[in-house]
């Protein structure tokens, strides 16, 4: 089904629209939210709250990228979680010391050292880090999703790219 349509449909007919919605986007913003959250249960809920503020904004999308705008409202959901949260636990010693819940593979031992550094990006490199690595966007659609430039957007993936492989080597 096309953006556009689901689109269409969230504007005539809501609950179509909606389970159109869930059916194409419900797995990639759910991962984007995963990676940037870590817990199942709270990716979960942040995933929930992302639909619901779609669903009730869908009427201020601007009728540019339509991925891109989903993500921006998943990233900014997600970063509002991550605050709270670090706000709750006095500093952001909680979003590096998070560890995955026990829906992770622990047997891919390279892909929790990736994991763990990805965590200790600050959230603007995270995010571009996500979204170009893994659900391989391109640089416009990035800085739409975090509300920046593509020129900052090329950035932040190649600042969160070099303090990955850092990470990486250090801790082998």
């Amino acid at each position: 089904m096309k953006d556009k349509e689901i689109i269409e449909c969230l504007k005539v007919e809501p609950g179509k629209g909606f389970r159109l919605l869930m059916d194409k986007y419900e797995q990639p913003l759910y991962w984007h939210i995963r990676r940037l959250i870590v817990s199942y249960d709270d990716s979960k809920d942040v995933a929930q709250e992302t639909f619901v503020r779609i669903f009730r904004n869908i009427d201020k999308f601007d009728g540019k990228s339509f991925p891109a705008w989903l993500y921006r409202i998943a990233t900014n959901e997600a970063l509002r979680f991550l605050g709270k949260r670090s706000e709750e636990a006095g500093g952001l010693e909680l979003a590096v010391n998070m560890t995955a819940d026990s829906y992770t593979d622990y047997s891919d031992l390279e892909a929790v050292r990736l994991q763990k550094a990805i965590l200790t990006l600050p959230p603007k490199q995270q995010a571009a880090f996500n979204m170009r690595y893994y659900d391989e966007m391109g640089y416009d659609e990035i800085a739409q999703a975090i509300d920046s430039t593509a020129a900052a957007a090329k950035m932040n993936y190649k600042l969160a790219k070099d303090r990955i492989i850092k990470y990486m080597t250090e801790n082998e």
